[in-house]
């Protein structure tokens, strides 16, 4: 540690402790705002409600259970009929969205200062008066550690209510969501590098490959996730009579009837989550030892009513419209198979720009797998927090099962997006074209190797007199080139101009007409 001494050590502390503190308060703000609109939400609730079995504090005592639930964590409803504690694991998706939105706001706040945006470096942001730029990994560190402050302080707060967490989950969850949440608003302020990728591989062109491999895995997940979404709305106008039935079933007057369409709406992207688990085929759980798929659903007899349950397709063998579900996973793969494929086959550049070399077939087959294995993670833990247990005996599995929906995707998404990614690298690479002056219509194949097409060049130098490349001659100062004034190159003459402009037209038409 030359030349550090206690002096420079004690200002670096505190150039840099300001941004920490910043950052951990921008943590404790969203943790205080999330929160804030539970509370919000659920006394609400309880004003609204004409029998409230509870008081105020009750009320705040969900408030902090659901904002617990909201990160994947179990929670346990004490007050049932036979005294045994119910556990409640299935987290509404829609919730999960405040929480991991604030962090990220954070998180990237805390980079980018109340100076302006991130640095030029990536490692952050200088505030208004000039000071030491906040550092990716301080801000990060703060906002997890001020976020998970607020959270022990709930989770005790929550431990005195009817709806207990449940320790071993809430460990878990809240901070793989703060870390997760936060580490991508950091990165997003950062400008996206892919440094930190970079590191896992030994060159640019494998950060690069990876990259195109995430957006091609996201691509694919939006496409699963919509296409599940879709059965669900599509089932649910079939069964609208039954699920209107169980709407008007579950509760009386405005303020029961008003909650249960906001829990309703909190649960939209689980049922299209479990739509998608029911295309991939290995569908979901309505307690144990019943289970739906497309081949064949067989539901548990004694649900409660709730509309979203009227969609579930009737006991019974699977029919052909029940088949038609395997469009879903198809459509993902061939998403996923043209992101990589394109991305693949290359490009002969242009203005200001380089030329891109294609992949080679088992590099672009890599990419695919590799884009399919994060469709499944994403979906796998989706179709995890989607799922989960309502209570004990047959209530104690309900939902998808996530690390079968993950494997049945990967196998879809791949076994699908490989031909598909083939296919598109090699079509798409038909389309690159390179140009020179000494030859027109040069396309570049799909292993980056020249392909010449004979036709065009000789078409091209039959209409201008000349044989193929006999631009080449004049280019060279031949004898007989009157067109360029004295002391210019030859190959700078009229003659010389307009014969190689009326090769390019004649390549570009040629190209256009077939």
């Amino acid at each position: 540690m030359a030349g550090v001494t206690p002096s420079s050590l004690s200002s670096r502390m505190r150039d840099r402790s300001p941004g920490f503190v910043a950052s951990v308060l921008g943590g404790v703000l969203a943790a205080g705002l999330g929160l804030a609109v539970f509370a919000v939400l659920v006394m609400v609730l309880w004003i609204s409600s004409p029998y409230p079995d509870s008081g105020p504090g009750g009320a705040l005592h969900v408030a902090a259970a659901l904002w617990l639930l909201a990160h994947g964590a179990e929670l346990a409803r004490t007050d049932t009929l036979s005294g045994v504690p119910a556990p409640v694991g299935v987290t509404p998706l829609l919730l999960l969205v405040l929480p991991v939105w604030l962090l990220y706001r954070a998180a990237r706040d805390a980079v980018e200062g109340e100076g302006g945006g991130a640095g030029g470096d990536g490692g952050g942001s200088e505030g208004e008066e000039g000071g030491e730029p906040v550092g990716a990994r301080t801000a990060w560190a703060g906002v997890v550690a001020g976020y998970l402050g607020v959270a022990v302080g709930v989770a005790w707060y929550a431990a005195g209510g009817a709806l207990r967490p449940s320790w071993g989950w809430t460990v878990v969850g809240v901070p793989a969501v703060a870390v997760v949440a936060a580490g991508v608003g950091v990165w997003s302020a950062c400008g996206r590098p892919l440094e930190p990728f970079g590191r896992m591989v030994p060159r640019r062109e494998g950060a690069q490959w990876g990259a195109v491999a995430a957006r091609a895995a996201g691509a694919g997940a939006v496409a699963l996730v919509g296409g599940g979404a879709l059965l669900v709305a599509v089932s649910s106008v079939w069964h609208a009579g039954a699920a209107r039935g169980a709407f008007l079933q579950l509760t009386e007057g405005w303020s029961g009837r008003f909650a249960v369409l906001l829990l309703c709406l909190a649960l939209v992207p689980n049922a299209a989550v479990w739509g998608t688990a029911y295309a991939v085929g290995p569908g979901y759980v309505l307690g144990v030892g019943h289970v739906v798929t497309p081949l064949g659903s067989d539901p548990a007899p004694l649900l409660p009513p709730f509309p979203l349950l009227a969609a579930v397709p009737e006991a019974g063998t699977g029919t052909v419209w029940n088949w038609a579900a395997g469009v879903v996973p198809v459509v993902a793969g061939v998403v996923v198979g043209v992101f990589v494929g394109s991305a693949g086959a290359g490009s002969s550049g242009g203005v200001a720009q380089a030329p891109v070399e294609a992949w080679s077939r088992w590099r672009t087959v890599g990419g695919v797998a590799l884009a399919g294995v994060g469709c499944g993670v994403v979906l796998g833990v989706l179709g995890g927090l989607a799922g989960g247990p309502l209570g004990v005996g047959a209530m104690a599995r309900f939902g998808p099962v996530g690390w079968q929906v993950g494997g049945a995707v990967v196998v879809w998404v791949v076994g699908v997006g490989v031909p598909v990614g083939l296919w598109a690298r090699r079509w798409r690479g038909r389309g690159v074209r390179e140009f020179s002056w000494t030859g027109a219509g040069v396309v570049v194949g799909r292993e980056g190797e020249a392909e010449v097409e004979e036709g065009v060049r000789a078409e091209s130098g039959a209409e201008c007199g000349a044989e193929p490349y006999d631009f080449d001659a004049v280019e060279r100062g031949a004898e007989g080139d009157q067109g360029a004034p004295s002391g210019e190159p030859r190959w700078h003459g009229k003659e010389a101009r307009e014969a190689r402009w009326a090769a390019l037209r004649d390549a570009a038409g040629g190209e256009e007409s077939g």
